[in-house]
């Protein structure tokens, strides 16, 4: 959805990349702005008060906890807003394979002043995701807050050419938020505008650290816009634990860049000590090669594998 792409002035450049209705940057439950989509009336008759801010579709008549994702319900419906973010570095120029000092600054889009205030998602106030522009380079960690109300992280990134930063975070009194900025890391080998990585299809088990995943899609031939139930057996199953307060975190992306989809599993089922099966529900916007993290621990050690899942029309 362009309404979550939020743009930064970084190092040398920002850039834009193709414009297209399907675009998104998106919850797998629903894009932050769904909650303006939900019948409100239709809640309250029913008698439902409170509401996961992260899994829409789940509601309570008392307090409590999301049974899926564990965030804390909320009363009503809070009115949806985008919180800008914006980045900046130091040195200002990127150079591949140096230690990069980001320094992330989120503006209210009432007051226009910094965010200050922020609840806990998956244990921690920020979530980044880096993805390089040829899809090699992924990672998943976490800015630390500032007594000045900035997030600050330290990076390195190994090569030229355009990268795709993802901020998950959740704003105090406001919804779930999901944001976009495009940075570039200068260097020889980058020249002229970014073209989409080339991606061939990978479904084929992988191994991690100390874990071998396999994934089953339902169906076989996932299609654009319609849902796609995503499988990952995780082998062997014993000593599998949450990861940031759930079974698995799973970051999908286009091969332009474009969409970006973050989730977690709706359920995991044991299968004895054979394997334990995480479902998510997906829904690819459009189709081609989506290239699929899925990151789980097990005994400790925290594994990343990786797919590339070619969607159909």
């Amino acid at each position: 959805m362009l309404a979550l792409l939020s743009a930064a002035l970084l190092c040398a450049l920002l850039v834009p990349l193709p414009d297209s209705p399907a675009a998104q940057n998106s919850w797998a439950e629903g894009a932050p702005d769904s909650w303006a989509k939900l019948d409100l009336s239709a809640l309250q008759g029913s008698g439902v008060g409170f509401v996961c801010p992260m899994d829409r579709d789940v509601s309570s008549k008392t307090p409590g906890f999301c049974p899926r994702c564990g965030m804390k319900l909320v009363a009503g419906i809070p009115d949806s807003k985008e919180y800008p973010v914006e980045i900046t570095a130091a040195p200002p120029a990127i150079e591949p394979g140096k230690n990069i000092q980001l320094t992330f600054r989120i503006e209210d889009p009432k007051t226009h002043s910094p965010v200050r205030d922020f609840e806990i998602v998956h244990e921690k106030l920020y979530h980044l995701f880096v993805v390089s522009q040829d899809l090699s380079f992924f990672t998943h960690t976490h800015p630390e807050l500032q007594p000045n109300a900035t997030f600050r992280l330290n990076l390195r990134f190994p090569k030229s050419g355009m990268y795709r930063v993802l901020s998950d975070f959740y704003p105090k009194g406001g919804t779930p938020q999901l944001a976009v900025n495009t940075l570039i890391a200068s260097g020889g080998e980058f020249e002229g505008e970014p073209e989409p990585a080339t991606l061939a299809p990978d479904l084929a088990p992988q191994r991690a650290e100390n874990i071998n995943v396999e994934l089953v899609t339902e169906p076989a031939q996932p299609l654009a816009g319609r849902k796609t139930t995503m499988l990952f057996r995780m082998k062997p199953n014993d000593g599998i634990e949450l990861y940031l307060g759930a079974w698995a975190h799973m970051l999908a992306a286009s091969s332009d860049l474009i969409d970006m989809i973050h989730s977690h599993p709706i359920q995991a089922i044991d299968h004895g000590g054979e394997y334990k099966e995480l479902q998510f529900n997906m829904l690819f916007p459009r189709t081609g090669i989506y290239r699929v993290w899925v990151q789980s621990q097990r005994k400790g050690v925290v594994n990343t594998v990786a797919f590339n899942v070619p969607v159909g029309e």
